[in-house]
This record gives C-alpha cells, structure tokens and sequence, in this order.
C-alpha cells in the first residue's frame, strides 16, 4: 500500500527503499498511521543496514552498536514486533559493561536477541545477565556464544 502510494507521488520509487526518510516525512500524514509506523521502520532500517556495513568497514564497532539499538528500538515501536521479555533483555543487555549493543533477532514476539559483546567481557556479560534477567523476569535465560565466520565462500 505505502509503495504504490510512493509511486504514485515520487517518479522512480518501486519499493519502500527508493523512499528517502525525509520524502516520507514530507508526505506520509496521508497514510494510515500503523502503515507510517511500518514504513517509518522499512526505511530507517534500510539506512541503518548502510550505515552499519560502512560502520563495520571502518571497525566502528561504538557505532555498529547504536545502530542495533536504534533497529530494536524501531522493531519494538514501528514494526511493533517485539515482546516484553525480548525489551528487558535488551535493555538488560546494553548496560552490562563490554557491550557494543544488541537488538531482538529472528521472528519476533518473543525468541532470542543478539549482542555485540568484547571478546573479553563474554563470561561476565553471561553471567551479569543471567542474574539479572531472572531477577527482572522470573524466568532463567539461554545464552549461546558465537563467532563471526568468514562469510560466505564454496566448502569443498
């Protein structure tokens, strides 16, 4: 609905992607406002995506973070598809010290979040989180410490 809207209005506009934020801004009062919401996601996280592969580029890591942060907040108040349990964790999550930031991941409504967290910080950002987490829930949580592969490439 909010592409065709576009498309209607901006010559060259597809997708919600050939929409700058500031063209939204400018024009989106005339759409619904759960489906601004949901555009207002779609865009910023389509230059939050740029901006990170330019952040991790450049090793900013301090940035890589605000950006997961920003994606959760956007996911949890736009896209509206985040849960309780998923916002304390986060929250939890980006004051424990060592972490870059985090965000909710997979499916939504409940699941998992990830962390960017300094490789010699990980022991104790499971076990300040943990502790913390059941103490704000009542439920225990499952952390699973992972790595970055070398990308995608053919396995012989």
């Amino acid at each position: 609905m909010a592409a065709e809207f576009f498309a209607r209005l901006l010559p060259g506009v597809k997708a919600l992607r050939d929409v700058s934020l500031e063209e939204f801004d400018k024009r989106c009062s005339a759409l619904p406002e759960v489906v601004q919401k949901r555009c207002r996601h779609v865009i910023t996280e389509n230059a939050r995506v740029i901006e990170a592969g330019e952040a991790l580029t450049r090793r900013n890591l301090q940035r890589f973070g605000e950006l997961m942060r920003e994606s959760h907040a956007s996911l949890r108040d736009d896209f509206q598809v985040s849960c309780e349990e998923l916002d304390v964790m986060v929250e939890l999550a980006t004051q424990v010290d060592g972490v870059y930031g985090g965000r909710m991941t997979g499916g939504g409504f409940g699941g998992c979040t990830i962390n960017l967290v300094q490789s010699q910080k990980v022991e104790t950002f499971k076990n300040t989180l943990l502790a913390r987490y059941e103490k704000a829930t009542g439920r225990r949580a499952e952390i699973y410490v992972c790595t970055a592969g070398d990308g995608v490439r053919i396995l012989a």
